[in-house]
């Protein structure tokens, strides 16, 4: 090695060095600064508000299951795929895996744990209950309020329709018959 070779090679460890001791400095102030690019926003979720600082980025999903505590709408592929973590906004269905919350302020959320009345069961709830359409549980909520949204919009008037109107939401048990069977005996 030359003395110039061996000065290149130790500026850039010098160099290496130096950057790595820079970016561990300001890591603190990069995480301070993201904190402080929280937003404040209010959610309205199964009739109750809350009031919630977070990241313009944080999904609706996120935002329910790991702030809020509403741990029945379940994570599933995070792409929207299996349906999974639908829920209801202002009566509509929605994969909340694929909506930000700052999106969703000032509109009805509505949870797996809000359609219960009390202790009375929302009537799909119960005829999933019923006609045994669920074995793991993972798409249970999703199909759910799938199946409640189905029956609002009017698209139970056949098995094929019901298939059709509810292909968003994956069941990996293949319990689908039956699902199928539940929200027929809710919309009667």
């Amino acid at each position: 090695m030359t003395a110039d070779s061996e000065y290149r090679r130790r500026t850039v460890l010098k160099a290496g060095s130096a950057a790595v001791t820079a970016s561990l400095a300001a890591a603190p102030a990069a995480a301070a600064q993201t904190s402080a690019s929280s937003v404040d926003i209010t959610l309205k979720v199964n009739g109750r508000d809350h009031r919630l600082a977070v990241e313009p980025r944080v999904t609706l999903l996120d935002a329910l299951r790991e702030r809020l505590d509403l741990t029945g709408t379940k994570k599933g592929c995070d792409r929207g795929e299996c349906g999974a973590c639908t829920v209801l906004v202002d009566g509509r269905r929605i994969k909340s895996c694929l909506t930000l919350a700052v999106m969703r302020q000032n509109a009805e959320i509505t949870t797996i744990e809000g359609l219960a009345q009390g202790d009375r069961l929302h009537p799909v709830q119960t005829a999933f209950i019923r006609r045994d359409a669920f074995q793991c549980g993972g798409c249970t909520p999703g199909q759910i309020m799938s199946g409640v949204a189905c029956i609002a919009e009017g698209h139970t008037r056949s098995a094929d329709e019901i298939r059709e109107w509810m292909s968003g939401n994956l069941c990996r048990c293949a319990c689908y018959p039956n699902i199928v069977a539940a929200i027929q005996d809710a919309a009667k």
